[in-house]
């Protein structure tokens, strides 16, 4: 009994060593890693911290580019905040013209000395 398991054995341990053995050398002769055979390549990142900025003791402004664009996030308040998306996008392959980045949140512009028009405008105005 103990003489079949040992040949089991022995059989097993000469046959990963073959197996590990046709790995070098096919590593060795294409140039490539003896573990890429298990592994495969990396595959290619599609997500980056570009950059980051601090702007008080609890939100940071930070760049992240997927797959080429960039996205401008606001993190750290009461809510994450995407303040501006599709920075850096190029033209597609179909010729279609893409615009300049486009901010997520827009407000109507205010003169100079003109309040936000809430509640408080009238009361101030004496009405």
């Amino acid at each position: 009994m103990w003489d079949v398991l040992s040949y089991l054995i022995l059989a097993a341990v000469l046959a990963a060593a073959i197996v590990a053995g046709a790995l070098v050398v096919r590593g060795y002769l294409t140039g490539t890693s003896p573990t890429a055979g298990f592994f495969g390549p990396r595959p290619e990142r599609r997500l980056d911290v570009v950059e980051q900025t601090s702007l008080d003791g609890r939100r940071r402004l930070v760049l992240i580019r997927r797959d080429e664009v960039e996205h401008l996030v606001m993190t750290g308040g009461p809510v994450d905040v995407v303040i501006e998306t599709g920075i850096g996008q190029r033209r597609s392959r179909s010729a279609e013209v893409v615009e300049g980045p486009t901010a997520v949140f827009s407000r109507p512009a205010r003169a100079f000395g003109q309040s936000s028009g809430g509640a408080g405008s009238q009361a101030a105005g004496g009405e």
